[in-house]
């Protein structure tokens, strides 16, 4: 292959803490083979990472050269993800990026939805801020890149590193549930829920 897209990655946070081999294999371990089969082909490894690989303190938002401090097995793993894959030396693309939902998978939209036509009450928290970032974004951008790095005639090492990839703007999880209950009642959703708390 030109291009090698690992998509894959154990994403249940909370449930990193305690099946932490596991998540181990998945962030770290296997993007390292990954990478290393890269180097060996001469293909380009896509790889999508978190901002968990950063520790929430701050107002500003990341950028590439921040120093790095997971406070969690899951942002520990994809860190180490990432280092395998920049020591492999394959030419890659590692697209950091915040807050993941799509119509489809286990995402914090489907899960709020879920919810809120199922109970009256939801506990949602408020003192952390992110950038919702959809799936289909990720796609866009990343066929995007994949065609500038693969296009005849151009060799573009260049491009290879670290990228931060989200949607503009930001957000509390308390707000984001907020807005998808008013899109989901302005859609003509029956919902149970009477508050956030």
């Amino acid at each position: 292959p030109d291009v090698i897209v690992n998509a894959a990655a154990w994403t249940a946070v909370d449930k990193s803490e305690t099946e932490q081999q596991m998540t181990r294999r998945i962030n770290a371990d296997a993007p390292g083979v990954l990478a290393r089969e890269a180097a060996a082909l001469g293909a380009w490894l896509v790889h999508y990472s978190t901002d968990y690989v950063f520790d929430g303190s701050g107002e500003a938002p990341w950028t590439e050269a921040d120093t790095v401090a997971p406070l969690n097995v899951y942002g520990q793993t994809k860190w180490e993800g990432e280092q395998a894959i920049v020591q492999s030396g394959c030419r890659h693309l590692v697209f950091r990026t915040s807050w993941v939902y799509a119509a489809r998978g286990r995402n914090f939209l489907r899960t709020m939805l879920r919810l809120l036509r199922e109970r009256k009450e939801i506990p949602v928290v408020c003192d952390q801020t992110g950038a919702p970032t959809s799936a289909e974004l990720l796609a866009d951008i990343t066929a995007h890149v994949v065609r500038e790095v693969t296009r005849q005639g151009v060799a573009r090492p260049d491009l290879s590193g670290v990228y931060h990839v989200a949607a503009a703007g930001a957000v509390s999880w308390y707000d984001y549930a907020a807005l998808i209950a008013e899109e989901a009642r302005r859609q003509g959703e029956r919902l149970a829920v009477e508050s956030l708390v």
